[in-house]
């Protein structure tokens, strides 16, 4: 396998050799040492902004062949939200384009010119929902790191598997960046137009890696699931997902983490600010657990600080006085159907207890034959789940469709379906010292 060498590669760069780089179990790749890859190979291409130039560019793409490399920088921890600030996409024949989705409606008009068109993006449920919100949706997917996953590559980052299966260098400086940042800075621009620079070219290799170990179905099917589960719904009551709310053991302190929550959230979105940005998680909790009735109370709480912790700190005050007037206080705990965790099994239900633990191991030495991480061979929370309540009547068939159910592709149940129909029918029960100790590490 040779990798294209983009044509600006830095001056005095040693030319490419036949040197081992990698050995993928099963497959020798063949990749030169590392280059950097310091410079899109058709230049940086201007911002498009306009109408006009999102028109040609649109033309540009669907006149072009192939697949196309596509790419969404975020702000992320800066902005409020998720939404793309800037969308890249190359294609064979079209060339590299940079797209600034803020004066638009939408990129439907794109999303027109690639209808049909194979998608490459690396790590697909990141830049999917983004995508989505200025209109644009692949037909088709491949997704770069799903693939190096399956393929057993060790590491899995963009700049990684480059390196592994290219041999190019790839600097990722730029990914916590603020991409709101207008005029966006030229190494930035550099920097994006790189992350599309040769995405066909690795497709190329993963699929020759897939291929040679019979994988490339397994693939097939997780890129298409992909697609078909779309983006996720807004979760319920997402202010439960505050970090540290575990440390909050009283319904009435709950209810100040959801007001202030709230309320943080509908400053945030005004301001469009990233909620972390005015009071981080922490000063939340640490309100929350004080439950302060002044506000020299409450900025006078350890943990209470934040850009906005002061300036603001009479709204946080009235959405903590607003909870200790309430009457319907929140649960503690909403109702789930997921199984307990498994270190409590043992006590609460040993055979369940006996199930998981003989299904694990076979599941781990069938992963490690195929050189794929077990998570990819199975969802765990699936296997938990199946483990917990298994069908009434253990068969072959009954095990597939349960695991179907839950969203295991075909090519898992296929090999994995008889494993854990074997383990459920002959259980191994753990050693009576060991149960709770085994039980504590999962």
């Amino acid at each position: 396998m040779t990798p294209h060498i983009p044509e600006n590669t830095t001056a005095g760069a040693p030319a490419a050799d036949t040197t081992p780089h990698i050995t993928v179990e099963g497959f020798d790749s063949q990749v030169p040492v590392v280059i950097d890859l310091d410079a899109p190979r058709d230049g940086v291409p201007l911002v498009i902004e306009t109408q006009s130039g999102l028109e040609r560019c649109a033309a540009a793409i669907a006149a072009g062949t192939g697949p196309a490399g596509v790419d969404a920088e975020r702000a992320s921890g800066f902005r409020y939200g998720q939404r793309a600030f800037l969308v890249q996409i190359r294609r064979e024949g079209s060339g590299t384009w940079l797209i600034d989705p803020e004066p638009f409606e939408n990129l439907s008009i794109i999303n027109d010119a690639l209808q049909g068109v194979e998608w490459i993006l690396h790590a697909a449920s990141q830049d999917l929902p983004c995508l989505l919100e200025l209109g644009m949706w692949p037909d088709k997917l491949f997704d770069t790191e799903l693939a190096a996953r399956l393929a057993g590559l060790p590491r899995v980052g963009l700049a990684a598997v480059i390196e592994q299966l290219l041999g190019f260098g790839l600097a990722k400086e730029h990914s916590a960046a603020d991409w709101s940042t207008r005029p966006l800075p030229e190494p930035w621009l550099r920097y994006a137009a790189l992350d599309v620079e040769v995405l066909t070219e690795l497709r190329e290799e993963l699929i020759e890696l897939l291929q040679a170990d019979g994988k490339l179905e397994y693939a097939e099917q997780e890129f298409a699931a992909i697609l078909a589960a779309g983006v996720a719904p807004p979760r319920v009551d997402p202010w439960r997902k505050t970090s540290g709310l575990h440390q909050i053991r009283d319904r009435r302190q709950l209810a100040a983490v959801r007001e202030m929550w709230l309320e943080r959230d509908s400053l945030a979105q005004k301001r469009d600010v990233a909620p972390g940005r005015l009071i981080p998680d922490s000063a939340l909790v640490s309100a929350a657990k004080a439950m302060p009735s002044t506000v020299p109370q409450l900025l006078g709480t350890k943990g209470f600080h934040g850009r906005a912790a002061q300036r603001e700190a009479p709204r946080w005050l009235r959405c903590i006085a607003a909870a200790r007037d309430l009457e319907d206080l929140p649960p503690l705990h909403l109702p789930t159907n997921a199984p307990p965790p498994p270190r409590v099994w043992s006590d609460r239900d040993p055979e369940a207890a006996a199930r998981l633990s003989t299904a694990r191991p076979l599941l781990q030495e069938k992963a490690d034959v195929l050189n794929l991480p077990v998570e990819n061979l199975l969802t765990p929370d699936y296997l938990r789940r199946v483990a917990w309540r298994p069908p009434s009547d253990i068969t072959e068939e009954a095990v597939a469709t349960e695991l179907r159910t839950l969203g295991a592709r075909e090519w898992q149940i296929g090999l994995i379906a008889p494993l854990i129909t074997d383990a459920f029918l002959n259980p191994q029960p753990l050693p009576a010292k060991e149960n709770k100790a085994t039980a504590a590490t999962e």
